[in-house]
């Protein structure tokens, strides 16, 4: 088992994995994550979304996910900050995710949106093992201020 360096999961999360999202580099982007990943996103109260990299038994495929983001989305991640911790191959990283609609996207009449996220990965032999993505999206609040989930699924 090989240990990264802080510059090494930092360079792992910002260029080789969120860097190919937005390049719509979605295959490199998978290859950041071992076959056994597993993915959680947590928006409000909403239910747990649980994806994998892989097919597995109730989890919904991570690529799919990203499929259906970066074919309706420009995507960007800026701002990012992070906390790592070397020894249990863990991070947490707060950042602001961009979403302006495609023209030809499911989305094409909704507005840009700008959400706030905290992922919390985990890290195994220089690739993610576990993430956990936690979003607020602070514009989606409708007329009874209940906020509900961004894009996916519709």
């Amino acid at each position: 088992m090989t240990n990264m360096k802080r510059d090494e999961c930092i360079q792992l999360i910002e260029n080789d994995y969120f860097g190919n999202l937005t390049a719509g580099h979605l295959s490199a982007a998978m290859e950041c994550f071992t076959d056994d990943a597993r993915v959680y996103i947590r928006h409000g109260d909403n239910p747990i979304r649980r994806f994998s990299k892989l097919p597995s038994d109730g989890m919904q495929p991570l690529m799919e996910f990203y499929e259906h983001l970066c074919g309706n989305y420009y995507v960007t991640f800026t701002d990012f900050w992070h906390v790592i911790d070397i020894d249990a191959q863990r991070a947490a990283s707060h950042f602001t995710v961009g979403l302006a609609p495609m023209a030809d996207g499911l989305y094409a009449d909704a507005a840009k949106q700008e959400l706030l996220n905290c992922n919390f990965f985990e890290f195994r032999d220089g690739r993610i093992s576990h993430m956990i993505i936690y979003y607020a999206n602070p514009a989606s609040a409708n007329e009874n201020n209940q906020v509900t989930p961004t894009g996916y699924p519709r």
